[in-house]
């Protein structure tokens, strides 16, 4: 009776060390060749968030060509996008962790280096020359900058726009207290300069070109203001995902060359997003190049010179060293 007892256990413990010994082979080979099973390659695919800030950009194109999902698939990466009307709605979301990559225009930038949130510089991608404008009514007796003076003006505070009205009243009488400001986000100023709710507004394209376009608007006249755009990336990403960072600025590259060499494809693209005339479109694009490159000495000083001025007015509560702020390795290594 004992030996019948004992023969079944030894077969069933000799079998199950067998299995074992497979199921350890295995994973011992895929350890070695380096190989990866399918739903191992799934949990480890990461999730980029890349916030899109305005409506007429390039990243725009390369979204409508997939290019970024694309290049970022090599890189085991996903992309999720989002879209924010101005800079500093963007800044809360990259704040809290749902933004990685993206751009902003001067004012945001600005704001955000000085609020210490955790980004960086990482290309500087536009002048921004003519981007900002004031917009009046047609029929309106405002002629000039002075005639403002306590005037309903609006835009969204920590902007490219807010940064341009401070900018052009330095060589005028009148400074940013002589005038109200209501704090608007760009649709929304659209509405209350359509109610007539608003002396003035200052505005970026396509919002400039489309009111002066439908002959709702006229500008008043231009003053040369240098507005820089920058390329940003939230820190830790940076840090943990460089080789993202740097693909990120190749498509970013590609689809601004590719805006530039057709036109007219480029406006159709736009034009099915934001429905304004292909023909305002074209002007809009004919108005500044766009730029995926290191920051230039020119386009520092004039950041710096808009953190002074933003400091100045206490809109930003310390002063900053913008370049510190800056890493170009990303944008040098985009560019070989």
């Amino acid at each position: 009776m004992r030996t019948r007892t004992i023969k079944p256990l030894l077969i069933l413990a000799v079998s199950i060390a067998l299995l074992l010994l497979a199921g350890c082979a295995k994973a011992s080979s895929n350890a070695v060749s380096g190989t990866v099973t399918g739903s191992e390659k799934d949990s480890k695919s990461l999730i980029v968030n890349i916030a899109i800030n305005g409506k007429i950009t390039p990243l725009n194109i390369a979204r409508d060509k997939g290019w970024v999902e694309e290049e970022f698939k090599k890189l085991n990466a996903e992309v999720q996008w989002s879209e924010f009307p101005s800079g500093p709605p963007l800044l809360e979301a990259l704040s809290a962790g749902r933004v990685d990559l993206s751009f902003l225009g001067d004012g945001a930038t600005i704001a955000g280096i000085a609020g210490g949130l955790p980004f960086e510089v990482v290309a500087l991608l536009s002048e921004g020359k003519n981007s900002v404008s004031i917009l009046v009514p047609k029929d309106s007796p405002i002629q000039k900058l002075e005639d403002l003076k306590g005037k309903t003006i609006g835009l969204p505070k920590g902007t490219t726009a807010h940064v341009y009205v401070a900018k052009v009243l330095q060589n005028t009488s009148i400074t940013l207290e002589d005038l109200n400001i209501i704090n608007l986000q760009p649709d929304d100023g659209q509405a209350a300069f359509d109610s007539g709710k608003l002396d003035a507004w200052a505005a970026w394209d396509p919002y400039v070109s489309n009111n002066i376009a439908s002959n709702k608007a006229r500008a008043l006249p231009a003053v040369d203001v240098m507005a820089p755009s920058s390329a940003i990336v939230r820190n830790d990403f940076a840090k943990e995902h460089p080789e993202l960072v740097v693909a990120y600025l190749k498509v970013f590259k590609k689809a601004a060359l590719w805006q530039l060499e057709h036109e007219e494809e480029a406006a159709q693209i736009f034009n099915e997003k934001i429905k304004v005339p292909v023909d305002t479109i074209k002007t809009i694009l004919n108005k500044g190049e766009p730029l995926v490159s290191p920051y230039t000495e020119e386009a520092l000083a004039e950041q710096q010179a808009a953190s002074d001025i933003l400091a100045g007015n206490g809109f930003i509560r310390k002063k900053i060293i913008f370049k510190d702020a800056v890493n170009d390795t990303f944008i040098i290594e985009a560019l070989k």
